[in-house]
């Protein structure tokens, strides 16, 4: 038999009597911290109300798993994690063995701090999008693009900072604004800048939990306090969302939405393409006055292009995109046949 149970935001303070139940019952318990931190005080609780075997479980033996499954097998075990047990892919994996194995599987299910601070700082949980991770020393274009793609619809992005058990290393919320700015260099897209509106969530369900929230400007040079720290980036604001953010957490700066300034990628695409080809289009015109069987052709460019126009004015990106292709090919061709270059600074 195998349990997955969640301690909850909360702590072992607030387990049910069931639930000390299972875990006093068990033969093993395998205490997992390597998704969030937890202090010794409350490990020692969790000890306490054991009963059978009490074990420490890091990263590895969970992905490994093999220890853990095969005391299943003959034993009633016992996988208490902070949080939701399957917050985690990792304990996904691990059940989804178990019961492949034929092992009973049970849950004890728990609030999370990662659903929990939706609510906390005043958000709707519906609009949330795609929860993203940043990473020390590594790029965050992932995250970044992951931003853009919900800000585009105008949904919230949960941004987690990465915890390293094994080094007792939490990434300073600062440090992963820094990393989204150095990806808007690279990507250009105008979705990260220092006006962009952030929340800091810190610390959520403990006594010392604190939200703040302004602008990346403001928040580069706030003091967030001790970790866990996690970022969310809203996106389009409810008027009921604004106040409750406003209510419930320290703004430095009015509650902001960012979606307003996001502009789809096709529309930057159209801004540079379209005036670029009919610049090129104007270059060759002249080389081809006395052609006429060349005549048709440029027609053609040009109607691509004014389809290209009207496409975009219309939102219909795909067509718009197809027809300044379609006129770009055409005029490359002429282009090539004359010998010409393209343009270098269009």
């Amino acid at each position: 038999m195998l349990w997955f149970v969640g301690l909850g935001i909360s702590g072992p303070d607030s387990l049910s009597d069931k639930t000390k139940k299972i875990i006093s019952g068990a033969d093993v318990v395998y205490f997992e911290q390597f998704t969030s931190p937890m202090k010794n005080d409350e490990s020692q609780k969790i000890k306490e109300i054991t009963r059978g075997e009490f074990k420490f479980a890091p990263r590895w033996l969970v992905e490994d798993g093999k220890e853990i499954l095969d005391n299943s097998k003959i034993k009633n075990v016992v996988m208490v994690s902070y949080g939701d047990p399957y917050i985690a892919t990792t304990h996904i994996e691990l059940r989804t063995r178990a019961i492949q194995e034929k092992i009973q599987t049970d849950t004890v299910h728990a609030s999370s701090a990662i659903t929990s601070l939706v609510g906390e700082c005043g958000l709707h949980y519906y609009k949330v999008g795609r929860t993203v991770t940043i990473m020390s020393g590594i790029p965050s274009s992932t995250a970044y693009y992951t931003i853009y793609e919900n800000l585009r619809v105008g949904n919230h992005t949960v941004v987690l900072l990465e915890y390293n058990q094994n080094e007792n290393f939490f990434l300073n919320p600062k440090d992963a604004i820094q990393s989204l700015l150095e990806s808007e260099k690279e990507q250009v897209r105008k979705v990260i800048s220092d006006s962009t509106y952030g929340i800091i969530a810190s610390r959520i369900g403990q006594q010392d939990q604190k939200i703040v929230a302004g602008s990346f400007a403001s928040l580069k040079n706030r003091d967030f306090g001790n970790p866990p720290h996690t970022i969310v980036i809203p996106g389009t604001l409810h008027f009921t969302e604004s106040d409750a953010l406003s209510a419930l957490a320290e703004c430095v700066d009015k509650p902001n939405d960012n979606s307003s300034k996001i502009e789809r990628i096709a529309s930057q695409m159209m801004r540079k393409y379209i005036p670029m080809v009919r610049r090129a289009l104007e270059q060759v015109i002249p080389y081809y006055k006395d052609a006429k069987e060349f005549h048709s052709v440029l027609e053609n460019a040009e109607l691509y292009i004014r389809d290209a126009e009207l496409f975009f004015e219309q939102g219909k990106d795909e067509l718009a995109i197809l027809s300044i292709g379609y006129a770009d090919g055409l005029v490359d061709a002429l282009r090539i046949a004359k010998g010409l270059e393209p343009e270098t600074n269009p």
